[in-house]
């Protein structure tokens, strides 16, 4: 595990609930009489920003890009065969939405290859596209960022990886 302290300005970091950020300063500010140590992280494609205080980056699970090994292992989930449970749609949807903000990139590659549909499969509920959509979106970020690719790039990838298993 990385702490805290590893972490420095213009580093990308994955917080589990918003995906990849990059930490752009470290600033200390007082708070409640007490002088708390932030990493102040922006999220540029949700235009928002997060302060994270140092000394708990990584009880929230903040955490340093996916190794290249990691990003290998995610697109080899990719190709695997779809787990559909018989759980009802709720249920799944809970599993799937913890997977998501897990911040664990082989659990969102589980989820992308599991909602993913071929062109010739049945239609997506809303709550299904909108599950597959964000587990992509932070696949794709990761992928991107690992890579030092666009995401245009990453997700290019990511669709060929996806059609080819469906083939």
């Amino acid at each position: 595990m990385t702490k805290s302290n590893d972490f420095n300005p213009d580093d990308y970091v994955v917080y589990p609930a918003h995906g990849v950020g990059q930490i752009v300063s470290i600033e200390k500010q007082e708070v409640a009489g007490f002088e708390l140590e932030l990493f102040v992280i922006s999220f540029e494609k949700d235009k928002m920003t997060l302060r994270v205080p140092t000394n708990k980056a990584e009880e929230v699970g903040m955490r340093g890009l996916s190794s290249p090994d990691v990003v290998a292992h995610a697109m080899k989930t990719l190709k695997g065969k779809a787990k559909v449970k018989k759980a009802m749609w709720s249920r799944r949807a809970q599993e799937y939405e913890q997977k998501i903000n897990s911040g664990d990139l082989i659990a969102i590659a589980e989820v992308v290859r599991d909602l993913h549909r071929a062109d010739d499969q049945r239609e997506q509920s809303y709550s299904e596209r909108q599950l597959y959509e964000a587990a992509l979106e932070r696949l794709t970020r990761e992928i991107a960022a690992v890579g030092g690719n666009d995401e245009k790039e990453a997700a290019k990838e990511i669709d060929s990886v996806l059609v080819s298993r469906a083939a």
